[in-house]
């Protein structure tokens, strides 16, 4: 298995940057009243809350065939991980714009840690592991 990630470095970040995915989605689908009245959303936001939630499991999950059932392992799995990048970039722009406008969402239950700094950490992971696994992904 850490040969298929070029080392120990690579695997540890791909593991990191989807058990952040894992959590996210747990709270959004499974813990939604909880996660909703964290950041101060109304019972009407579960809906998208949920959808939010499934875009994290769709990821978490297609890394998980990636790593341990899909024959080729990393090979070619280049879109994956550039969309995955590609997301968690917008995801830490837009989180960036939100609170610099004091846009919706940006409320005393916000966190600047979780809002800005949490999207930016999946981003240069992200990006890591796009450079770091290009030899595997982009074949």
């Amino acid at each position: 298995m850490i040969e298929k990630f070029n080392g120990i470095f690579y695997l540890t970040i791909f593991v990191v940057h989807f058990v952040i995915y894992a959590f996210y989605a747990y709270r959004c689908l499974f813990d939604t009243r909880a996660f909703m009245a964290q950041y101060g959303m109304d019972d009407t936001a579960a809906i998208m809350t949920r959808f939010f939630g499934s875009m994290f499991s769709g990821s978490f999950l297609m890394a998980a065939y990636i790593t341990f059932v899909r024959p080729n392992g990393l090979e070619a799995s280049w879109a994956f991980f550039n969309l995955v990048f590609i997301q968690n970039l917008l995801s830490f722009i837009f989180a960036i714009w939100s609170h610099q406008k004091k846009h919706l969402g940006v409320n005393e239950k916000t966190s600047f840690v979780e809002g800005i700094v949490v999207p930016g950490i999946l981003t240069v992971l992200s990006a890591i592991l796009c450079y770091g696994l290009a030899d595997k992904i982009y074949i």
